[in-house]
């Protein structure tokens, strides 16, 4: 995109939401050192906006975020991207609603994700931001992990929910089978905080099945309820 054609005053704004949202991750303690990242999307532009590879949180500036056109073209930025963009930009791709992405390796979300088990809806805490389990993928095969490695991890999430029988939009999160989660959200910032919840339900489900290993999940009446409490047009929870 030449850029007499690039909007500076929106790419100044995405860049600071996606920012807010990498520092977001660090202050809740769901990164360590580098690990994670965090991007955002102008849906007008079509610009994604991401966490350079490698740069300790503590350091990161607004104008270190690279760039990118959602066909993963460079536009802005002398940094080099996350290792996870392919990723990122493939659920922009084919997620339309969400405006960010936040990917952790979180210690309980993690666990699931290596154990290949998805997050079961114990209770009305889960059911109030992920109407139903967080969902895992299948793992790669040796010829995705060979090939076109992050785009197919991408691909494997979305995967999960092409078939239509889980919204990504009411279940904002995925476990990657062997890797990690990926949370996502209408804003960078919304992106964030499931991340932030997915992790602290996931130590709740964790520390359940401890507690009560035949635990059944939370009854359809009330996992309803609860989501409906927080989102859609019915919603009672909050000021608005």
């Amino acid at each position: 995109m030449p850029s007499e054609n690039i909007d500076w005053e929106a790419l100044g704004r995405l860049r600071n939401e996606v920012l807010a949202a990498n520092l977001e991750l660090a202050a809740r303690g769901l990164v360590l050192y580098t690990f994670g990242n965090a991007s955002g999307i102008d849906r007008t532009s079509g610009l994604v906006a991401i966490k350079p590879s490698g740069v300790p949180y503590a350091e990161l500036r607004a104008e270190d975020l690279p760039v990118f056109s959602l066909e993963g073209k460079l536009v802005e930025g002398d940094l080099k991207p996350s290792t996870d963009l392919d990723t990122h930009l493939h659920l922009y791709r084919e997620f339309a609603g969400i405006g960010g992405v936040a990917h952790t390796h979180s210690e309980y979300a993690t666990a699931w994700a290596q154990a290949g088990r998805p997050i079961p809806a114990y209770g009305t805490t889960h059911a109030d931001y992920f109407h139903g389990p967080v969902p895992v993928t299948a793992p790669l095969s040796d010829a995705e992990i060979a090939g076109d490695y992050v785009l197919n991890t991408g691909v494997a999430i979305t995967r999960i929910f092409a078939s239509g029988a889980i919204d990504p939009m009411a279940v904002p999160a995925a476990l990657v089978a062997g890797h990690a989660p990926f949370a996502w959200g209408r804003t960078p910032g919304e992106a964030s905080h499931h991340a932030a919840v997915l992790e602290s339900v996931a130590r709740m489900a964790y520390f359940t099945e401890a507690l009560h290993p035949d635990c059944g999940p939370v009854s359809r009446v009330l996992l309803d309820r609860h989501n409906s409490r927080k989102h859609g047009a019915t919603k009672t929870y909050g000021q608005g």
